[in-house]
């Protein structure tokens, strides 16, 4: 069992995307979640020999259901795509994303609309030295991997507490804040593809930490 196979598994889903199907195909289903699981543990074990602060986030804690939440999106299929997971997780955001599927596969980590009280914090932490978060955000090699942030919703207008003058403004008007980069199935297919996981999380994790104790502080 192995990428191949999990991608071929769902391109057949995507076909066939219904809970009579899956049922039919669930041993099936069950192999290659437990490849995956393992996979993950291989990476969560390599990335807390790197990183001294890593928060140990075994395989089958880190991956995320493959089930649409139909409760409150009616309109999507009964499931996914693809198989993801968060590793190096405290809570469900901050932690470092990957998502391997039929559309698109992605590594990235940060706050994707993180809740008000989120938001607040990572500001004042702006407010306080983000001259430190830009100097990240404009290393060479960051802007090489993800060529900056996620490009997302902004406000229009400075937040409130700040004004429109603030040599930060750019980043204070953000709603969210997230980094990431596509790669293609021939990376995800290729022999040195764990080498590359851990290149990608070594180069956002300056970025995560900033924001992660902009949250916690």
């Amino acid at each position: 069992m192995g990428f191949p196979q999990m991608f071929d598994f769902l391109e057949r889903l995507q076909k066939n995307n219904s809970k009579e199907w899956m049922d039919a195909h669930r041993k099936e289903y069950h192999g290659i979640r437990d490849f995956f699981i393992a996979w993950l543990d291989t990476i969560n074990e390599e990335l807390a020999t790197l990183d001294n602060d890593y928060f140990d986030t075994p395989g089958k804690k880190a991956i995320n259901r493959i089930n649409n939440n139909l409760m409150f999106f009616p309109n999507k299929p009964v499931y996914k795509d693809h198989f993801a997971a968060g590793l190096d997780q405290v809570s469900k955001q901050g932690d470092f994303y990957i998502e391997l599927g039929v559309s698109e596969c992605f590594m990235g980590g940060g706050y994707w609309h993180p809740s008000s009280k989120l938001l607040k914090s990572i500001r004042e932490a702006i407010d306080y030295n983000g001259d430190e978060f830009k100097a990240i955000l404009n290393t060479p090699s960051f802007q090489k991997t993800f060529n900056g942030m996620v490009d997302a919703d902004r406000l229009i207008k400075a937040p409130k507490g700040f004004e429109e003058n603030h040599p930060h403004i750019d980043l204070l008007r953000m709603k969210s804040f997230a980094a990431g980069c596509f790669i293609t199935r021939e990376e995800v297919l290729a022999p040195d593809f764990d080498k590359r996981v851990i290149q990608v999380y070594m180069e956002l994790l300056p970025f995560r930490r900033y924001l992660n104790q902009a949250v916690t502080v």
